[in-house]
């Protein structure tokens, strides 16, 4: 018996770097506001977790949902209620923003 793929895709950072550059994807942003002012990925939209209501986020057509946070963990959780909502397939960015400033993608950061 072999596994099954899981319907959540998790990403690498340099690979959401470059689908977003490529506008393939949409980058959801689940953390808080208060997080998402101090520091954020260009092009990313804001819809905190604490806020979220995975019904009211559109298909994926042209250009994939993808959400991400802090370390992986909210941004997995999202994913899992886009799954809940009826989508048959959800993405995610592993490691949120600590793998992707550790992968020296650039970030807005304000002082």
């Amino acid at each position: 018996m072999t596994p099954s793929k899981s319907p959540i895709e998790t990403l690498e950072p340099k690979e959401v770097s470059r689908l977003l550059h490529a506008h393939s994807i949409v980058l959801v942003d689940v953390r808080e506001p208060a997080e998402f002012a101090s520091e954020r990925i260009a092009g990313a939209f804001l819809y905190p977790l604490s806020t979220f209501d995975a019904a009211m986020l559109p298909d994926d057509g042209a250009r994939r949902i993808v959400f991400h946070c802090g370390s992986g963990k909210r941004s997995l959780t999202a994913a899992e209620h886009r799954l809940g909502a009826g989508q048959k397939h959800a993405a995610h960015m592993g490691g949120g923003m600590a793998a992707w400033k550790a992968a020296g993608l650039p970030i807005i950061s304000v002082p």
